[in-house]
């Protein structure tokens, strides 16, 4: 549940509805970005939602329009930049289980240690309003390391609210989790491959800047249903079929199929 922000044209009325975000050195960037959140299914890359807004509207923000659309039976994974409390109880309160990365300073209150070695615990709300009347949310927690073999070690705490390990043990959600990075390569598909580097987008207003954001994972969403289909018929992981290779032949199709108006 990743966001991007890709480039449109620099023009006063984008700047002003969409925002410049600030670059490196402290002045405003050369276009104006608009911010896109999106759910992508991991074994298919496929984009199933997203919302989309100006830069300067907080991805968390954004995220609360998604995630109240998830649905029983969806387990959603997402980054440790994604968590807060008042995020994750409106996410799970739509009955889909949730399989987040935390920060490893985040204290959940202890209960008890599971037999695969991860543990219940409660969290609450460490800021806002109302917080010491907030009634806690019972989770399960995951601690692991991952280690390159090469000095580089990293920790990972994991949030679930699959609370039995019968139902998905500790090593089988840390696996799982591995899968949240296909989403990184379905925004490089979007951003890199589809629209092609450094290109800025042409919109010059932001009603055709709106229109144009979902036209790109609209026609992401084709090439990736045909690759899937072709993967399932062929008796592949859709993973092993070549986006590239995909969006060549769709656009090969088109130019073929491209026909001149008459001159009636």
């Amino acid at each position: 549940m990743p966001a991007a922000l890709p480039d449109w044209a620099d023009t006063a009325a984008n700047a002003e509805f969409f925002g410049r975000p600030a670059s490196s050195r402290g002045e405003r960037a050369a276009f104006p970005q608009a911010r896109l959140v999106a759910l992508t299914e991991c074994g298919t890359h496929a984009v199933f939602d997203a919302v989309t807004g100006p830069c300067s509207v907080s991805e968390i923000e954004l995220s609360r329009q998604l995630v109240g659309r998830l649905e029983p039976g969806q387990l959603v994974l997402a980054d440790r930049g994604f968590y807060g409390f008042r995020l994750w109880q409106q996410a799970a309160a739509t009955g889909a289980d949730l399989l987040w990365r935390v920060k490893t300073n985040l204290r959940p209150r202890y209960l008890e240690t599971l037999a695969d070695g991860s543990w219940l615990a409660r969290i609450v709300p460490t800021s806002g309003t109302n917080r010491a009347a907030t009634e806690p949310l019972t989770v399960r927690v995951i601690d692991y390391t991952v280690d390159d073999s090469r000095g580089n070690a990293e920790e990972y705490r994991l949030l679930t609210t699959i609370l039995d390990p019968a139902d998905a043990g500790a090593e089988d959600l840390a696996a799982a989790y591995a899968q949240r990075w296909e989403i990184e390569t379905t925004f490089d598909e979007l951003k890199t491959h589809q629209r092609g580097p450094r290109a800025v987008l042409r919109s010059k207003a932001p009603n055709l800047v709106q229109q144009e954001i979902w036209g790109h994972p609209c026609c992401h969403y084709a090439i990736r249903t045909l690759m899937a289909d072709t993967a399932a018929h062929a008796g592949y992981d859709p993973d092993r079929v070549s986006f590239v290779k995909a969006l060549r032949i769709a656009r090969r199709s088109v130019e073929q199929s491209a026909f001149s108006p008459s001159g009636h």
